[in-house]
């Protein structure tokens, strides 16, 4: 697991078809500071976070696959939880 800042939601008129009816964003894994850690991500985002927000990812494509119930699904960043901006 690792956080990351929401850059914006991204859009595919074809996609896999395990991707159908979910939410794509494209995030900025952060390390130390909020420096980038590495370049931007696609990731599938059950969460509904928005631009700017610190999330919470997972690169374990096996969850991605439970969560999709797809087991070929070439997903494997989701956003797990949102970061309390109060901490």
């Amino acid at each position: 697991m690792q956080t990351a800042i929401i850059l914006g939601k991204a859009r595919a008129t074809v996609k896999d078809i395990s991707l159908t009816g979910q939410r794509l964003v494209v995030l900025q894994p952060i390390g130390v500071n909020d420096t980038a850690d590495g370049p931007p991500l696609l990731a599938i985002d059950p969460m509904g976070a928005r631009k700017g927000d610190h999330v919470i990812i997972t690169s374990d494509g096996s969850y991605a696959q439970d969560f999709l119930g797809h087991k070929n699904t070439p997903a494997r960043w989701t956003v797990m939880g949102l970061v309390d901006p109060s901490n």
